[in-house]
């Protein structure tokens, strides 16, 4: 397992103002390899039925006191509400359609690419894929989905060694580092 680091860049309860920005900051990037991972906190069967629809062969596992039960160990998802879902390599063209499903459900999107440009103000080359990520947590503040709020928050991926990237980026898109930056396990 690898990380990166994030910082949060933008807090709002608009998801489309959310999804503005992460635009911006991916026409900054190499998105020539461009693939996103969909992740959500899952509580009732109604919300599984709508997010097993856009997650086929999603990797799951129980959370909360007292569960048991995930994919691995061939359970299933309904007997082990909550669980947490994961689906990891779709396309892009599947956004729309994860965050229709959410509705009120703590979830994430993280696009993966190739790189983030040269940073030549802040001394910085092209990075490479290592830490290059934009993250969008919906309905949650912060990266593991354990902060429900009615406000989504999106985040830029670096390495550790190259911090300064962070600010950077949200500075070329007109928006500026509002939180640490901290470990984000992938």
């Amino acid at each position: 397992m690898a990380n990166s680091y994030a910082q949060a860049v933008l807090r709002t309860t608009d998801l489309a103002e959310a999804l503005r920005a992460a635009g911006r900051l991916l026409e900054l990037a190499d998105t020539t390899e461009l693939e996103v991972d969909f992740e959500a906190r899952v509580s009732t069967p109604g919300e599984l039925e709508r997010l097993s629809g856009v997650m086929p062969d999603a990797e799951w596992w129980s959370y909360g006191a007292d569960r048991h039960g995930s994919s691995r160990d061939g359970g299933v998802p309904s007997e082990c509400l909550p669980i947490f879902m994961r689906r990891w390599c779709m396309a892009p063209e599947a956004v729309d359609a994860f965050l229709a499903a959410t509705g009120n459900v703590p979830a994430m999107v993280r696009w993966d690419f190739r790189g983030w440009p040269e940073a030549p103000e802040v001394g910085l080359g092209c990075g490479g894929s290592r830490g290059a990520y934009v993250t969008v947590c919906v309905n949650a503040r912060d990266l593991d989905l354990e902060e429900p709020t009615p406000d989504h928050t999106l985040y830029v991926h670096v390495t550790q060694v190259q911090a300064e990237r962070a600010p950077w980026l949200a500075a070329q898109v007109g928006l500026r580092v509002i939180g640490e930056l901290e470990m984000a396990p992938l």
